[in-house]
């Protein structure tokens, strides 16, 4: 059973093999719908937005809140600062951690509620678990960076979660918080495999950010496994991605 729905201002996919019970979907898409009311910098009422406007000090933050700014100092402190949720301005967004943690998080209620075999797309970032319909392992489609309607590989997961940074669909978004200003052109896409989506995530961003030495850092974390694009179209793979590409 396969429901889209635009939430967070992007498609998301759900896909759970074997069930018919529509109240697994609604679970999911009903925690996608929390996260955006209280992570959406774009909405005025969210939590985020009343953080950055002065009207929430630290020890009235939500768990929530606290849980997902707790990651990402972590992870400012992992990359040496190339993955920080605070902008030059002082406000914060966390948009480059939220979509890891709140996919992981749906497939940790799927997985609760009894679900075994699942997929959840998140604008292109991937959770999966157990088997497709077809009894086979899921496959994921790195999209080609030049023509949005090829795929440059396919991988197979097998339950490890999936994330990609790029500027081929947002243009360049993503800036070296080293070189204030200035937005990363040496490379157009990097996916990440980790052991699950928000591990991937958070370290996709950071190493986006890197530009081409981004993926000799992702080569460096244990765990993690990545394929970058150029800007001349050039991909480099760390060393045991290619046994990701095996059915």
């Amino acid at each position: 059973m396969r429901e889209t729905r635009i939430i967070m201002g992007m498609p998301i996919t759900i896909d759970i093999v074997g069930v018919e019970d529509s109240r697994l979907h609604e679970l999911a898409f009903g925690h996608f719908d929390a996260v955006d009311r209280r992570f959406s910098t774009y909405k005025a009422d969210s939590e985020i937005s009343a953080i950055n406007g002065g009207e929430l000090e630290p020890p009235d933050y939500s768990d929530e809140m606290r849980e997902v700014l707790a990651l990402a100092e972590t992870t400012r402190w992992e990359t040496d600062g190339y993955f920080d949720v605070r902008k030059p301005d002082g406000s914060i967004d966390p948009s480059g951690i939220v979509k890891g943690w709140a996919i992981r998080n749906a497939a940790r209620l799927l997985r609760a509620a009894g679900a075994m075999d699942f997929f959840v797309d998140a604008g292109g970032d991937i959770e999966s678990s157990g088997s497709n319909a077809e009894g086979g392992a899921w496959r994921v489609g790195i999209r080609h960076p030049f023509d949005p309607q090829a795929i440059v590989k396919v991988i197979y997961p097998r339950g490890r979660g999936v994330a990609t940074s790029g500027s081929y669909v947002r243009g360049q978004h993503i800036y070296d918080p080293h070189r204030p200003g200035q937005t990363v052109t040496d490379i157009v896409s990097l996916t990440v495999i980790g052991s699950d989506v928000l591990e991937a995530d958070r370290f996709a961003t950071a190493a986006f950010a890197m530009g081409s030495a981004g993926i000799g850092f992702v080569e460096s974390v244990r765990g993690l496994e990545g394929y970058s694009i150029d800007a001349a179209g050039i991909a480099t793979m760390t060393s045991h991605f290619e046994a990701l590409t095996q059915p």
